[in-house]
């Protein structure tokens, strides 16, 4: 399948080169894989810091030029722990489909990226990003796919491996296949095993498979072999390449726990950038976190000026021009894309120590909220300006949800479930309050014990502890007067009966303050009548079961449609004026008549309006990427044996663009 002389060639190459230099360069790979694999515990309590700790020699890897995906996954999992287990957990489960994990991590990447509202370039969790976790989980099976990369490969190789851009499902069947095949070759050759085991060290990997080795060759032969040199690598480089504070990540550490050195406000700056994945405009800071630019720029000069005189470490260069960031950051110019003029990055040894700090706190005293502005007033005027269904059917669930107390938004994939859930609880208060409102996602694994209570393990043996739905139902319980809302996302994904055990029936409207015995505790409990729960379901996913009855019986159930005719999304089209939007929607509504009457699909596998919704600028880009990496992989699954249909509205949708 590809040309073997010319690999024996490189390989020889390769050799030469792995002692003096390959190795002592590339060594951080092993090191990324023995890490993870010694870290990595889903079940742990405190999911985040283990998240934090798994990923913490994987260097390059996960943050590159404008690459930042470690910081941001970490983030996510700050905000929301179980939500990214719950993305570990099916990534990781090896009895699914691997293209199909893949897109799903990546979708839930993107969701979770719109809910915190923090206005950042990218989740940056891409097919390389999440072929590295795959890998870093399970090392003799996996490689990581790097779509230039593997194509240089196969080009010098002379491979008849077909790699097209866009094409991810067949790229990634063929890129495994292909390195399965390099990597049989390299271990025939007992030379070049014998050269990585007497490097190998205790910090790293074994590698028995030779798995690292073989995508480090790829690596290798893309970059010193390849004709087709990365030129994004080389233009816009970050600066300045010629100084460095020489600070450990120890030393940042004790830094940032000195109040003299970092002060709230440099606490802050620190906190926003780390936020917005590690790398931020000034510009862009003050668009989303308030203050001027000026407060950053000063900010960031003041403490880099008291960092210097306290640790001694060498001054930029720049000083002379009153240019001290380059101690707190690498910058390069803006790109035509991007906000503001100059784009900052924290040092790398800044950003883990920033991941070893707790800067929660800072959120509350400076004021930074990434929730949607909690304690604001918000009215049934707001909700309808904000999600696209008519005042009928807004007040229909309003009426409902009051009396049966429990409802389930099932729709097909981007109808804005989530959106509504949480605006539709907003309303019903009156205002904007997210200490009355618990969002949580359901899974296979979920359990009476993460929900309820249950007992778990400790150093002395195991304790009893309460699980989210108890203690919201406490909470609730001690303010009867104000409303509650208990969000369940993917609803029909967990084992109902199990999740709720006893509780199930205590949930129905006739039960509410009915008190039952608990398993666990032998105590009397009860669900209070302030507390609503609002389900969402994603009817349109394949592989889950008919919803079971007690689900049906004690939930009313609500279908959430596209909106593209609503007044709502009719207003926010035209504020775009934009002919190429406008064909792409008509041609959407089409796609979705032709769903509608498909005998295998139907109504509840429609294209949903959300795809399209919150943009800032209608560019041709951002239309491109949602035909391409949103709508065309569904596509590609609704219609896997009719590949004619496929390629009809491929057609269709990318003529659009011509």
């Amino acid at each position: 399948m590809f040309n073997e002389h010319k690999l024996d060639s490189i390989i020889t190459e390769y050799k030469k080169q792995f002692i003096q230099s390959q190795w002592l360069k590339e060594k951080f790979k092993w090191e990324a894989v023995k890490c993870f694999q010694d870290n990595w515990d889903i079940s742990t309590d405190n999911f985040t810091e283990m998240l934090i700790n798994s990923l913490a020699k994987t260097g390059n890897l996960l943050s590159s030029k404008n690459n930042f995906p470690k910081d941001t996954i970490i983030n996510l999992a700050k905000f929301y722990p179980n939500e990214v287990r719950k993305m570990f957990i099916e990534l990781f489960d090896e009895n699914k489909n691997i293209y199909k994990r893949i897109s799903t991590f990546k979708e839930n990447s993107e969701a979770l990226f719109k809910k915190t509202q923090k206005i950042g370039n990218s989740h940056y969790q891409t097919e390389n990003a999440i072929t590295i976790y795959l890998w870093l989980r399970y090392p003799d099976k996996y490689y990581i796919y790097k779509f230039n990369e593997v194509v240089a490969v196969s080009n010098e190789l002379e491979s008849n491996y077909i790699f097209k851009r866009g094409e991810f499902a067949n790229n990634i069947e063929n890129f495994f296949n292909f390195y399965d095949e390099i990597c049989s070759k390299l271990q025939s050759d007992t030379e070049l095993k014998s050269m990585l085991n007497s490097v190998i060290t205790d910090t790293c990997y074994s590698d028995p498979k030779l798995k690292t080795l073989t995508l480090d060759v790829g690596f290798f032969i893309s970059r010193y072999y390849s004709n087709e040199n990365d030129s994004d690598i080389l233009a816009n480089e970050w600066e300045p390449t010629d100084y460095s504070p020489k600070l450990s990540i120890e030393d940042w550490e004790n830094l940032l726990n000195d109040p003299d050195i970092f002060d709230e406000k440099s606490l802050k700056v620190m906190k926003c950038i780390k936020d917005c994945g590690g790398t931020a405009s000034c510009t862009q800071l003050s668009r989303v976190y308030g203050d001027t630019i000026n407060f950053y720029n000063t900010t960031s000069s003041n403490l880099a000026k008291r960092i210097v005189e306290k640790t001694g470490c060498p001054k930029p260069a720049s000083i002379k021009n009153n240019k001290w960031w380059p101690v707190l950051y690498l910058g390069r110019s803006a790109e035509k894309n991007e906000e503001g003029s100059f784009i900052w990055k924290l040092r790398d040894e800044l950003s883990e120590a920033l991941n070893k700090v707790d800067l929660s706190y800072i959120d509350k005293k400076n004021s930074i909220d990434f929730s949607l502005n909690q304690n604001k007033k918000y009215t049934k005027e707001d909700f309808l300006k904000d999600v696209y269904i008519s005042e009928e059917k807004y007040d229909k669930l309003v009426t409902v949800l009051k009396r049966k107390k429990n409802i389930i938004l099932q729709g097909a994939p981007g109808v804005g479930k989530t959106f509504l859930a949480k605006r539709l609880a907003y309303s019903i208060m009156g205002e904007k309050d997210d200490e009355h409102v618990k969002f949580i996602q359901f899974h296979q694994n979920y359990s009476y014990e993460d929900f309820v209570m249950g007992y778990r393990p400790i150093k002395e043996g195991f304790e009893l502890k309460y699980g989210i739905f108890y203690n919201f139902c406490q909470k609730a319980t001690k303010n009867p007067d104000k409303d509650y809302f208990f969000i369940i996302d993917e609803i029909n994904r967990g084992n109902l009966s199990k999740i709720f055990g006893e509780l199930l029936m205590l949930i129905e409207a006739d039960y509410r303050d009915e008190k039952a015995t608990l398993t666990y505790d032998g105590l009397d409990f009860s669900v209070p009548k302030n507390l609503h729960i609002i389900g969402m379901m994603n009817i349109a996913d394949r592989s889950l079961a008919m919803i079971d009855y007690a689900l049906r019986r004690r939930f009313s159930f609500f279908d959430i449609e596209p909106a593209f005719d609503s007044e709502g999304f009719s207003n926010y089209q035209k504020e775009f004026s934009n002919k190429t939007f406008n064909e792409l929607i008509e041609k959407i509504k089409k796609l979705n008549e032709a769903i509608t009457q498909d005998q295998s699909l139907g109504k509840g596998f429609c294209i949903g309006h959300s795809y399209f919704c919150n943009a800032e600028e209608c560019t041709l880009e951002w239309m491109k990427d949602i035909v391409e990496f949103d709508i065309f992989p569904m596509l590609s699954e609704y219609w896997f044996d009719d590949e004619s249909k496929l390629n009809e509205w491929k057609d269709i949708l990318y003529g659009v663009f011509k």
